[in-house]
């Protein structure tokens, strides 16, 4: 596994961005509750700890994994927000239903960055036992919470700087067009000017 090597909840705080302007939507499965609770304590320290605002944090809660696609889509709908964590665990059963609901997950999160242009964490734990999930929501491999809050952070400082940059781009726009009309619809009088 990726993480056999790595502590989740180990990052460079020099390159995480200020969240004090952030407003981020949580959206939390229900299932496995003693799993995604630790995941979503570890998301929520980690966006304090780097200056988003509690009062800029949203938390909702949906019945299981298979569900979060939906809840972020709520999020990003119906609230003015600049990144999403969408937080789960599905554990490996003896049946496909796994499949089914990790596959349903991706897909669905990924639409929701696509369709919404706002970044969705995909913070699901995909593991084959408990142990597994238990390691990665705060035990020996750190907490995927940490990272995916971490992740969110960056991409919405991703997002922001090509805002930036189309905005002042539109704006040399807008003052170029505005210089060539003024120029064509100058008086006679002043030909030099043209």
């Amino acid at each position: 596994m990726a993480t056999v090597d790595r502590n989740l909840s180990e990052y460079n705080k020099d390159l995480i961005p200020d969240g004090s302007q952030f407003k981020i939507g949580i959206v939390i499965s229900e299932w496995n509750s003693q799993i995604t609770e630790n995941l979503a304590k570890g998301a929520i320290d980690t966006l304090i700890t780097n200056q988003v605002k509690s009062d800029n944090i949203n938390v909702r809660y949906v019945p299981g994994t298979f569900e979060l696609p939906l809840g972020a889509q709520y999020l990003c709908e119906y609230l003015d927000l600049d990144g999403v964590i969408a937080i789960g665990t599905v554990i490996q059963g003896e049946t496909k239903h796994f499949d089914y609901v990790c596959e349903g997950a991706t897909k669905g999160l990924t639409d929701v960055n696509l369709k919404y242009n706002i970044p969705v964490s995909f913070c699901v734990l995909t593991d084959n036992n408990i142990q597994q999930s238990i390691e990665r929501s705060g035990g020996k491999h750190g907490n995927k919470g940490v990272e995916c809050a971490v992740a969110c952070l960056k991409m919405i400082a991703l997002k922001n700087q090509y805002w930036r940059f189309h905005l002042v781009w539109m704006m040399a726009q807008c003052a170029d067009t505005l210089h060539v009309f003024t120029l064509r619809n100058l008086p006679n009088k002043y030909p030099n000017l043209r």
